[in-house]
């Protein structure tokens, strides 16, 4: 092979290349958006590394998060029982006798 045939492939190879870093670039922005590790170039995982404060956060996040589920379990119950109690039918006819008296007390007076 002479260099002209050599460089009657130099675009191709070019496109290859240009098309297989691209490639790269757009994987790598795919794994960092959707959360999965970044690997090495030899396809070993690089996951940031963990220091005392880290794991010290995780920790108090973890407490807080495990807080707001009670809580918000809690609240859920609460949220049941006052719609149990709005939606029986006493509970409206109780709120009808005390407006009758509220009316018949004003009446008198």
């Amino acid at each position: 092979m002479d260099s002209a045939e050599i460089l009657a492939f130099a675009p191709y190879i070019t496109v290859i290349i240009v098309a297989s870093v691209l490639g790269w670039v757009i994987n790598t922005h795919n794994r960092i958006r959707n959360g999965y590790p970044l690997e090495s170039s030899w396809g070993v995982a690089m996951h940031p590394k963990k220091d005392r404060e880290a794991e010290e956060r995780i920790k108090l996040l973890t407490s807080e998060n495990a807080e707001l589920r009670a809580q918000m379990s809690a609240m859920k119950e609460r949220v049941e029982t006052v719609e149990r109690i709005v939606t029986d039918q006493s509970y409206g006819l109780v709120q009808e006798i005390e407006k009758l008296s509220i009316e018949k007390k004003g009446a008198s007076n």
